[in-house]
């Protein structure tokens, strides 16, 4: 058996979101008549079809089929050449199989999406958001951020001014703003400003936010001590005035008594201490998943509550983990959509699905040996008019070997898009990676101490995607 093919041409070209197409010639040169399958093979091969899937070529007789490549416009689709292949397999000589290889081109194109998280920060003296820039192109990103205010009211320590973003990626540009000018007394005002993403040849991408600055007074102490110091004038004034009248009086009667008018000697007080500084903890108590099902309270005696055996939740894996091996420890799983609660995985696992569709609700965390842990769940907004969503509840903090819950397992409860997390207040370092529907698995991202960050972020800002998986190391 033998067979001769070629590809026209063999080196394509095509715009991502577009579609192009080759056509595969083929001859049998054997001598019987032969059935071919076609199968398209390599990186492009999910982008790739065959039209038609076999062909019946008798001997001497030429058979053409077309490959059409339609690369979707995601960063999944690498700018530059990608090779293809055909996989050629005979009915009749299964063995001879011939695979055929071309070149395919894939055109760049270049998309950015950024935000700030949060974007309004508050403080006397500084504030600190953090710019996510998301590349969402299919080649490196290169550009510079640099910060603005009408007034000149604010200044900008931004680090790293410069990123490169790998296709698919994020990164986070830590900002510190710090006003020019302190308000003493007063009310809070607002300074909006602008974060720009600027890259060569293009208009800067612009993304506004608001550092609202507090007054170090507020207005009403100052109020409160101007009324204190008329008052203690008056008082002065008052005492001055009527202070000889008593004075003399007093002194007629005294020396009426022969008693000695001088003031006695001053005794010496112990000073007072300085009272402790509070420190803050973690809570003790366990929190309960009160949306996982279970109501509370009912009558009845404790000998008639049914004994269930406890949830093989996050906490229950982590004191088994802590047995065994010492050290630093975090378990957790997840709460997938039409699934339900996930087996807990531990220390770099996989919680949750990978390329299923299947967006994760909640989320179950415990610690052991890091001093507690805290979070909270950025979700899908339906009301959003930016394309974003937001947190719908404040940080939940608990101890170690205690579970925390974020997001929620409600029905028509909102699907997570991320999360931010800490272990021990930010003095512990914890790594994230977030497997995104639609972008796949994000880079790793960790909160290191000392860096004057408290939490790290992972996931999408998107309402248009979705948390599918998380792995977790501390």
């Amino acid at each position: 058996m033998s067979l001769w093919t070629s590809l026209e041409p063999a080196s394509a070209t095509v715009d991502p979101g577009g579609s192009t197409t080759v056509r595969l010639r083929l001859r049998n040169t054997g001598d019987v008549v032969d059935e071919y399958r076609f199968e398209p093979v390599g990186d492009i091969a999910p982008w790739t079809t065959v039209e038609p899937q076999t062909l019946r070529i008798y001997p001497g007789t030429t058979g053409t089929v077309e490959l059409t490549f339609s690369p979707p416009r995601t960063p999944d689709a690498t700018a530059g050449p990608n090779p293809y292949a055909v996989r050629i397999t005979p009915t009749e000589h299964p063995e001879a199989t011939t695979v055929p290889e071309g070149n395919l081109t894939i055109t760049p194109f270049t998309a950015i999406r950024a935000e700030l998280v949060p974007p309004t920060v508050k403080g006397r003296f500084r504030g600190r958001p953090k710019l996510a820039v998301d590349n969402l192109g299919n080649m490196k990103l290169t550009a510079s951020v640099s910060g603005s205010d009408n007034g000149d009211q604010l200044s900008y320590d931004i680090h790293p001014s410069n990123i490169q973003i790998e296709p698919g990626r994020a990164a986070f540009v830590k900002t510190t703003l710090k006003p020019r000018q302190i308000i003493w007394f007063g009310s809070k005002e607002e300074r909006p400003y602008t974060l720009a993403v600027q890259r060569s040849g293009v208009a800067p991408f612009d993304v506004e936010g608001t550092y609202v600055q507090r007054g170090f007074l507020p207005r009403w102490l100052a109020t409160f001590l101007g009324v204190f110091m008329a008052l203690a004038i008056t008082f002065v004034m008052l005492w001055i005035a009527y202070k000889p009248q008593v004075r003399s009086a007093a002194t007629e009667k005294l020396q009426e008594a022969g008693i000695s008018t001088l003031p006695p000697s001053p005794s010496v007080s112990a000073p007072v201490p300085t009272p402790p500084s509070p420190t803050t903890q973690a809570p003790t108590q366990s929190q309960t998943p009160a949306d996982d099902g279970g109501g509370g309270g009912g009558g009845g005696s404790e000998e008639k509550k049914e004994t269930k055996a406890p949830e093989n939740t996050a906490a229950v894996a982590v004191g088994r983990l802590a047995a065994e091996k010492s050290g630093r420890h975090i378990c957790y799983r997840a709460y997938v959509t039409g699934a339900g609660w996930t087996d807990p995985a531990c220390d770099g696992e996989t919680a949750g699905t990978v390329g299923k569709g299947k967006s994760i609700k909640k989320l179950n965390i415990a610690v052991s040996g890091t001093k507690g842990t805290a979070g909270s769940a950025f979700v899908h907004d339906p009301r959003s008019t930016n394309g974003r969503g937001h947190y719908n509840a404040p940080w939940s903090g608990v101890a170690d070997g205690i579970d925390n819950y974020i997001g929620s397992s409600e029905k028509d409860a909102p699907d997570m898009l991320g999360f931010v997390i800490n272990v021990g207040d930010g003095a512990n370092r914890i790594c994230q990676t977030a497997h995104v529907g639609n972008e796949g698995w994000h880079g790793l991202g960790c909160d290191e101490p000392g860096s004057g960050e408290h939490f790290i972020f992972g996931g999408t800002l998107s309402n248009s995607l979705w948390l599918e998986a998380v792995r977790f190391t501390v």
